[in-house]
């Protein structure tokens, strides 16, 4: 059997590890869009509670006790400015954000099914260059056998 080129296994080692950081990254927006939508979710929560006591994150587990004075909600819109917007402009902000989430997990799934084809188009390579390689060799014997039977006829 004869064994696979070095470019080969080369392009099969970087087509790996494409996929694996193609996979990474899918997995990284599908934790941002899943944390969008309990974000929104938890949002609806809040619609009618202005003047009662909830349970406010601060980190990781963190949870005060607060009291909602307002709907209106501080949101960061970059660079360390924050606006005032009321719940439902917030949900709106949340919206676009999943969508362009959405988005860059579509591209990254078409991106993945490409190199995913290329990897089979590449072994599909690398088995047909192994089949003629022990197609060559099978050939080899059979003209050798012939060799020394033609050898010794004369």
């Amino acid at each position: 059997m004869e064994e696979p080129s070095q470019e080969m296994m080369f392009k099969l080692q970087m087509f790996d590890q494409q996929i694996k950081q193609l996979q990474q990254q899918l997995e990284a927006v599908a934790q941002g869009i899943a944390e969008m939508t309990g974000l929104s979710a938890g949002l609806d929560e809040l619609v009618g509670k202005t003047g009662k006591e909830i349970f406010a994150p601060i980190g990781r587990g963190i949870f005060a006790k607060a009291k909602l004075e307002s709907e209106e909600l501080n949101v960061d819109v970059g660079g360390g400015n924050f606006v005032q917007k009321s719940i439902p402009d917030t949900k709106k902000i949340i919206e676009v954000q999943i969508k362009k989430l959405e988005d860059v997990k579509r591209e990254l799934e078409d991106g993945l099914q490409k190199i995913g084809e290329e990897f089979n188009k590449t072994i599909m390579e690398v088995q047909a260059g192994e089949e003629k390689g022990e197609e060559g060799k099978e050939k080899g014997k059979e003209g050798e056998g012939k060799g020394k039977k033609i050898d010794e006829l004369v």
